[in-house]
């Protein structure tokens, strides 16, 4: 693969995002090929029948359907579970006569009662299957439809949600009103960017993909730019260490070490040479020096005092990746530090406080960056800098245009943003990571994987898959340190998929 938006057929286009919109694309191009409409929404109903079916022992299931396509794949998920034999009780919000299209047509073969569309419609049911809307509702939630999700949180029923729980945008995870969080989420063809993003993705429970008989192909004219993170949109980039190989070869990082926080570069430090960076380099300052002299025996570590000694330090183009930001400390002369590394025009990582050094004037680091460059800010480092609205996804775009640099918006739901408008959506990270020193780490990562070669978007995309996988290898009781000494046991996971 030589680029993730080359190959929508293969597994990287099964990893593609669709928002609603593009998601309306693929339901007409497949009709305009000669795929049948209703037999879509008929596939996707028996999928909801059949998913219920896998996950839960036969109840009473109560079936609440919308007045869209939404509510139709409920009619027919109604259908097939009574004719398998379940107690299904059907409410619509609105009256039949007002449906068209093939949701019309879906209700017209349900022979059973309406109930009212109302809490009442809950009473006695052990199951609900919420069929009211899909993942491109635009508005809040109100009326009937709020009263009953509303209801359905306090309840607490388990639900099945037909494409995402009604209320959550699918474009953004957010909630639109109010939302019932789902045990489980049937959704069809392809995921969408909210059942990734927070809060929505927190209401999905467990997500299903149904193939209901849209071809891969239809990708091609939507050309999507939005993926969810996995190894096979970069494993075959990978740097795996080569026979011939040797240290400079692997690339050498350059870290930049603090003076009052020691400990956070020195997890960077640990982390590059563990995610198999040949040569790592540790600029200390001198009054300090000892401290990382004595605690680091996988970097070197270099004595500088000053902005000339750390030019001094870049002058080595055999150090070609900078990292800077864990522990540097907010002032001038990490500002300084920043602006000298990237006038080399070489590969920087830039994290923490390295961002906001630049807090009072973001205009000057965007303008510095020339070369390869990627910014690693969590939430309120981000804000610092850029001012954008709109969803997880549009900010951290945004932020990826205007600063030149490959973005890295962190959390449950880190988002890796390229400046040409590429996106990819972690969804590995376990809870576990909200702990100290995790992000120093990821910064190590990143430039290791930086510096043997990978292109930053790939690199950045690698690196955080990695630092989520190393934290659900390691488990329970994580603290920052542990994450290196866990990433040989999920390299080698990896190499044997590549190999097998």
């Amino acid at each position: 693969m030589s680029d993730v938006t080359k190959d929508q057929t293969g597994q990287e286009g099964k990893l593609a995002l669709l928002t609603p919109l593009q998601m309306g694309d693929a339901d007409r191009a497949a009709k305009a090929s000669g795929i049948d409409g209703f037999g879509l929404m008929e596939a996707a109903g028996s999928a909801v029948a059949v998913a219920v079916g896998a996950q839960w022992p036969m109840r009473p299931v109560t079936v609440l359907c919308g007045p869209g396509n939404n509510g139709g794949d409920g009619f027919v998920a109604a259908r097939h579970l009574e004719a398998a034999g379940w107690p299904v009780k059907l409410a619509l919000l609105g009256s039949r006569d007002k449906l068209s299209g093939e949701a019309a047509h879906a209700a017209s073969l349900w022979k059973g009662p309406l109930a009212p569309f109302s809490s009442e419609s809950l009473e006695g049911a052990g199951i609900v299957i919420d069929a009211i809307f899909g993942a491109g509702l635009s508005r809040p939630l109100d009326g009937k439809a709020l009263a009953i999700v509303e209801s359905l949180k306090i309840r607490r029923i388990p639900i099945c949600a037909v494409d995402i729980p009604s209320g959550v945008d699918g474009a953004s995870g957010v909630i639109l009103g109010a939302a019932a969080p789902a045990d489980l989420t049937v959704t069809f063809f392809r995921k969408k960017p909210g059942h990734l993003l927070y809060p929505g993705r927190g209401l999905c429970g467990d997500i299903l993909v149904a193939d209901i008989g849209i071809p891969g192909t239809v990708l091609g004219a939507i050309a999507p730019n939005t993926w969810e993170n996995d190894p096979s949109l970069w494993l075959t980039s990978y740097p795996w260490p080569q026979p011939e190989g040797y240290k400079y070869k692997r690339g050498e990082v350059l870290i930049l070490g603090g003076e009052a926080i020691t400990g956070a570069s020195r997890m960077t430090a640990m982390a590059a040479s563990r995610a198999g960076a040949g040569m790592v380099t540790l600029a200390a300052p001198a009054k300090v020096w000892s401290i990382y002299a004595t605690s680091l025996i996988d970097a070197i570590v270099r004595s500088f005092v000053g902005l000339p000694d750390f030019e001094a330090l870049l002058s080595d183009k055999r150090r070609n990746v900078v990292a800077i930001g864990p522990g540097a400390g907010v002032n001038a002369s990490t500002r300084q530090f920043v602006l000298a590394a990237l006038a080399t025009e070489r590969a920087t990582v830039l994290d923490a406080d390295a961002l906001t050094s630049f807090a009072e004037a973001p205009q000057d680091l965007f303008q510095a960056i020339v070369g390869p460059c990627i910014l690693t800010p969590h939430a309120g480092e981000f804000m610092r800098l850029f001012h954008f609205e709109g969803s997880k996804l549009q900010r951290t775009r945004s932020a990826a245009k205007q600063s030149n640099a490959v973005v890295v918006l962190k959390g449950p739901d880190t988002v890796i943003a390229a400046p040409d408008g590429r996106a990819i959506i972690n969804s590995n990270a376990p809870a576990q990571l909200a702990t100290g020193g995790t992000g120093d780490v990821l910064t190590g990562f990143v430039a290791a994987v930086l510096a043997q070669g990978m292109a930053p978007f790939k690199a950045a995309a690698a690196a955080v898959w990695l630092h989520g996988a190393a934290a659900t290898e390691f488990g329970l009781g994580l603290v920052a340190e542990d994450l290196p000494n866990a990433l040989p046991g999920v390299l080698r996971k990896l190499k044997a998929r590549l190999d097998g």
